[in-house]
């Protein structure tokens, strides 16, 4: 349990600074039209929102709140993996050091 919140804490850390670092140092809009327009930026896009939907459908099936994962799920959706390391850390430091509790959450 200690190594995975590790992992889930330092992937939230850097993915915080990375999106910090994209807003500042970025153009989002014309960056992102540029990355639109070739194919593996698509590809890209698509693999990316495929995990976050199936990452979702996690979030709503352990999340006791059907209001709290649906908001869960559109801060993924907006924010992406900044936002499932975050949720994948509070749900380690929620669990009471039980895997079962954080893999099932309200069905434990």
């Amino acid at each position: 349990m200690k190594v995975a919140k590790i992992f889930a804490v330092t992937g939230t850390l850097i993915m915080f600074f990375t999106l910090v670092y994209g807003f500042i140092d970025g153009d989002f809009f014309k960056e992102g039209s540029i990355l639109f327009s070739m194919v593996w930026g698509k590809v890209s896009l698509i693999d990316v929102y495929t995990g976050f939907f199936l990452f979702s459908a996690w979030v709503l099936y352990r999340e006791e709140s059907w209001m709290k994962a649906v908001l869960w799920i559109l801060s993924i959706m907006v924010l992406g993996n900044f936002i499932t390391c975050l949720y994948a850390t509070v749900a380690l430091y929620k669990s009471n050091n039980d895997f079962k509790q954080f893999w099932l959450g309200k069905h434990f």
